[in-house]
C-alpha cells in the first residue's frame, strides 16, 4: 500500500489503519473492540470511518493496548481514553506514553535523517498528519510479559525491549497473528528502506537489545506478522527475524 491513509482487513476481524506509514490495528472479537497502538492524530478520521462501517463508534472501543509510548503510537490514545477506553502499556513505558517525545535514541535524530534522505518523505508525511502535536496519555502499566492482556481478544504480551525499555509485541495465539509493533518493521521511517528490520538507531534506544529481542518473535512461529510500520509479512515470524538479523543495526 503506497497511499498514506488506508484501512484494510488483514485477517478476519483484524483491521489495519495506516496513516502516513504508521500502522495501528483494531481487533474485533466476541467480547468487544481493542485498538493495538493509536497511530498519529490523523488516524482519528479513518478510525471513525472504520467504526462506522462496523456499526460502532469510538465509545465502543474497550481498550487501547500500546506496544510502546513513542509519539507515533499514542496519537489518538488520549482522545479514545476520553471516550471511555482503558489505555494499557508495559510499566516501563508508562512515563514515555505520558511524555511521548522524551526519549534519547542511540543516534541523534536530525543528523541521522539528514544523512539518510530516503526517510525524509516518510518523516514529512508523518508531520503532516500530526506527528509534531501528539498529546501524551495516562496509561495503566498492566501489560506483563507472557501474560494475556485484560482486553478483548486477550492478546499475549511479549516483552521485547530495545526499541524502548517497555516495548511489547502481542500474540493472538489462536489466530497465529503477531502484532510486532516496532520490534520488527517492514518499513523504517528513518531510512525509507523496506523489508523486515529493526528500527534505525535514530529512534531506537538500544539496537543490541532490539536485535536480541527478535528471538521472542521468532519463537512464536506466527504465520502472519503485523508491524508498526510497513506492509504485513505473511511468510512467518521466523523468516522475518532471519531477514532482520541479516540486515542488522543501521
Amino acid at each position: 500500500m503506497n497511499d498514506t491513509r488506508s484501512v484494510s482487513e488483514v485477517a478476519p476481524d483484524i483491521f489495519r489503519l495506516c496513516v502516513a506509514d504508521v500502522n495501528c490495528y483494531l481487533i474485533r472479537s466476541s467480547d468487544g473492540l481493542t485498538l493495538i497502538d493509536a497511530g498519529l492524530p490523523g488516524t482519528r478520521r479513518p478510525l471513525r470511518r472504520l467504526l462506522d462501517s462496523l456499526g460502532a463508534q469510538e465509545s465502543d472501543i474497550d481498550a487501547v493496548v500500546l506496544t510502546h509510548g513513542h509519539f507515533d503510537h499514542v496519537g489518538v490514545a488520549s482522545h479514545v481514553r476520553g471516550q471511555g477506553a482503558r489505555v494499557l502499556v508495559h510499566s516501563r513505558d508508562a512515563r514515555l506514553a505520558r511524555h511521548p517525545y522524551s526519549y534519547r535514541p542511540a543516534s541523534p535524530r536530525i543528523p541521522y535523517v539528514l544523512t539518510h534522505p530516503g526517510g525524509i518523505p516518510v518523516i514529512g508525511r508523518m508531520a503532516v498528519h500530526g506527528a509534531l502535536t501528539v498529546r501524551g496519555v495516562d496509561a495503566l502499566g498492566r501489560v506483563h510479559d507472557g501474560q494475556r492482556v485484560d482486553a478483548p481478544g486477550a492478546p499475549v504480551a511479549l516483552w521485547t525491549p530495545g526499541h524502548t525499555d517497555g516495548h511489547c509485541a502481542f500474540l493472538l495465539e489462536d489466530r497465529g497473528i503477531l502484532l510486532a509493533g516496532d520490534a520488527l518493521v517492514t518499513l523504517d521511517p528513518y531510512t525509507g528502506q523496506r523489508g523486515p528490520q529493526i528500527i534505525a538507531r535514530a529512534a531506537t534506544a538500544d539496537t543490541t537489545t532490539a536485535l536480541r529481542s527478535l528471538q521472542a518473535l521468532a519463537d512464536t512461529s506466527a504465520p502472519l506478522v503485523l508491524p508498526g510500520h510497513g506492509e504485513p509479512w505473511r511468510e512467518g515470524a521466523a523468516a522475518a527475524v532471519d531477514a532482520a538479523r541479516q540486515r542488522g543495526a543501521h
